[in-house]
């Protein structure tokens, strides 16, 4: 028998149609009018559910989700909940209006998230789910009994409130595991745009801790746009795959950068598809870092919040205390678990301050503070004015290891690589032409770097000159990357060139830099195509450094940590593949240590 919930999946493909030139436009308008047309089926199932029967008050239809945000994509799933009051409607008529309600959804082919519940049971779900408990924030009535429904949501968001400054270390893991789960939304080549971090879900999260009242709404210029554009990104991606999916794999990403408006009509098909590309992945960053900037500043908020409840009823007694600064390096200090500037400090007229705030981060495994970050880009940053202690402070700030990438994301929000080395913005937001690539090009740099250490493959350590060296080519290696570029290596050691310098480091150190960036495939390379009892291969590998065995040492290190910052790690919806694996790693070996017997 035909359902008026026949047509739901097609209607809603059809809102999200582009227009005559192939663009998605008035995205906010087009979820607004799927939201309507979804109410106004589920009203119409409620009422023929219903048809005939004596039901009471104590019962209703209400959506949470991106249903009750007005946020549904051309494929979205509905997360549907039946809130009944068991004093008042009999359970056999729940089950009853209930199954009336799903079965036509299902038979429609609709993805449908939904439950039957009791307040009580409401309640204690969201007590104890995290996620529940965020999408019960945004509630909607549908149909049936809107007080029983009404009742419930406020019940919820009290508990919420309640409990929220107990929750927040717990709000804050659940952002870090989907970070380490899902990477940086400014970063990757195939990006979830709900669960990276600065996705759909970190905007969810922000609307949890305002609901919660520990913090105010982010406030800073054009959140809530980027926050629709995501949306549009979102809609897109699944009007391209025809699926209910946040993920923008290299499949759907030219129809997605086309929709989006970002094809260039006067370049030929091939140049104008892989310029759109690279200009979706340029303005998913500038969106991902907007977004992820406002949880920060928001979860920071949040935690002062809670820090200061104690005392607020202290001030009207005369006993407010003044905050603790824990000094750090010069201007810098810690405050609350961040690092903050110094009291008196003045950014415009204090050099090498965004390194300092950043190393001093790094050493004691702190966070920027938000406010902190911002007041960064008065500092005066050039790229020519480096001295010893910025020479040797960026040097500390690239050997951090496994802090590097999250305290360069946070410099990068403000622009401090770019002022560093312009050449930077060459490669920024860049993506990847090679699949094996789970990073943007600049990204991919950063985690490199954070995966060199001092010691060599032999056990030894670097001396001082060497070690600056390696970190220097992690941090450049792939700086060549640039369109129209067939040789990036060369490119690369052209580029670096400059960079280095400018920045003032020592020839020596200059020297290696370059032999590595202008090397780094070539071990792994040889090593894939060759054997290691190939005497003429490992001898021009081994010439390549000067048959210098410590410059190979460093070259095998670059190589391995090039190599396993490429693929997805085991945890990761992207392909599980592994730039280092056992496989790989025995080859590259095999052939170092052939070629290391012909060093000095």
């Amino acid at each position: 028998m035909a359902s008026v919930a026949d047509t739901v999946k097609t209607s809603m493909m059809a809102i999200g149609r582009p227009d005559a030139d192939g663009v998605y436009r008035n995205g906010k308008d087009k979820r607004e009018q799927r939201t309507q047309l979804v109410v106004g089926v589920l009203r119409k199932l409620w009422d023929d559910a219903v048809h005939g029967m004596d039901v009471p008050r104590g019962i209703g239809l209400a959506a949470v989700g991106s249903l009750a945000r007005h946020q549904l994509g051309p494929c979205s799933d509905l997360d549907l909940v039946i809130i009944y009051d068991p004093h008042e409607v009999d359970e056999s008529d729940v089950s009853t209006i209930a199954d009336r309600i799903w079965y036509p959804l299902w038979d429609a082919g609709i993805d449908l998230d939904h439950s039957v519940r009791t307040r009580q049971q409401c309640e204690s779900v969201t007590d104890s789910d995290l996620p529940a408990a965020m999408g019960w924030l945004d509630v909607m009535p549908i149909a049936g009994d809107a007080q029983v429904v009404g009742e419930t949501a406020e019940s919820i968001l009290q508990r919420w409130r309640k409990a929220a400054r107990k929750r927040l270390s717990e709000l804050e893991a659940s952002a870090e595991e989907r970070s380490e789960r899902f990477g940086n939304l400014a970063y990757l080549n195939q990006p979830d745009v709900k669960e990276a971090r600065g996705g759909l879900r970190d905007a969810i999260l922000v609307s949890a801790l305002v609901a919660s009242w520990l913090a105010d709404r982010p406030h800073g210029e054009g959140y809530e746009d980027c926050v629709e554009k995501l949306l549009d990104v979102r809609d897109c991606i699944q009007m391209a795959s025809k699926h209910d999916t946040n993920l923008l794999l290299p499949d759907f990403q030219p129809q997605v950068a086309a929709m989006i408006g970002l094809a260039d009509p006067t370049l030929e098909p091939e140049e104008r598809e892989a310029q759109s590309i690279e200009v979706l992945q340029t303005k998913l960053a500038h969106l991902g870092r907007h977004i992820a900037f406002a949880l920060d500043s928001t979860m920071s908020h949040a935690r002062h919040t809670v820090t200061h409840t104690h005392k607020r009823f202290a001030f009207f007694q005369g006993k407010r205390e003044k905050p603790k600064f824990n000094i750090l390096l010069p201007g810098t200090a810690e405050l609350e678990g961040e690092v903050v500037l110094a009291p008196g400090v003045e950014p415009a007229s204090s050099r090498n301050l965004e390194l300092r705030v950043a190393v001093a981060a790094a050493d004691n495994g702190l966070q920027i503070g938000p406010s902190t970050l911002l007041q960064l880009e008065q500092c005066p940053i050039s790229a020519r004015d480096w001295d010893d202690e910025a020479r040797g402070l960026f040097l500390r700030l690239l050997g951090s290891g496994a802090k590097l990438p999250d305290l360069w994301e946070s410099l990068d929000y403000v622009g401090v690589p770019g002022k560093w080395m312009p050449e930077w913005l060459g490669v920024r937001n860049r993506p990847s032409v090679s699949a094996v690539h789970r990073y943007t090009i600049d990204r991919h740099m950063v985690e490199t770097a954070s995966r060199l250490s001092g010691e060599s493959p032999q056990g030894a350590e670097y001396d001082e000159a060497q070690h600056a060296a390696l970190l220097l080519a992690g941090i450049l290696h792939d700086i060549g990357k640039r369109p129209g570029v067939t040789d990036h290596a060369a490119e690369g050691e052209r580029q670096a060139a400059v960079v280095l310098e400018r920045m003032g480091y020592p020839e020596d150190v200059r020297r290696m830099a370059l032999v590595l960036i202008r090397e780094h495939l070539t071990l792994s390379t040889a090593a894939m195509k060759q054997s290691p009892d190939d005497a003429e291969a490992c001898e021009r590998i081994a010439a390549a450094v000067g048959h210098d065995a410590v410059l190979l040492d460093m070259l095998f290190d670059l190589t391995r940590a090039d190599s396993s910052s490429l693929g997805a790690t085991s945890g990761e919806l992207l392909g599980k593949q592994n730039g280092w694996s056992a496989w790989r790693a025995a080859l590259v070996g095999g052939m170092y240590r052939a070629v290391r017997a012909l060093c000095r």
